[in-house]
């Protein structure tokens, strides 16, 4: 099976964006492609946009901190509560995430288990 980061390419995940016709399935594969390989213009741009996406639809959920790379970094346990799942649901689609993609998105805190 080839990986997700070679599925794609910008050039590709550029097209499904201006694409007028492109199903919303195809068009979040390309968006998820540029946020975690594309350009870093263009993934601080998707991390904006996500930022706000999050104040508008879980005005519930505020960063508890951020990486060392400025990413917001949310508490699990508000996190599952906001998305109706379970803290240990949560957790797992996190895990897969940084598996099937290679990056880090669950964070060790002091007190809290907390993810980008």
């Amino acid at each position: 099976m080839t990986a997700f980061k070679d599925e794609w390419d910008l050039g590709m995940a550029l097209e499904v964006l201006h694409s007028e016709t492109v199903d919303g399935k195809l068009w979040s594969e390309a968006v998820k492609w540029l946020f975690l390989f594309g350009p870093p213009p263009i993934r601080e741009m998707i991390s904006q946009a996500s930022s706000i996406a999050t104040g508008e639809f879980f005005p519930e959920l505020s960063p508890i901190g951020y990486t060392d790379e400025g990413e917001p970094l949310y508490d699990i346990k508000k996190l599952a509560e906001s998305l109706g799942m379970s803290e240990e649901e949560a957790l797992a689609k996190m895990a897969e995430l940084e598996a099937e993609h290679d990056v880090q998105s669950l964070y060790e805190a002091p007190k809290a288990r907390t993810i980008q």
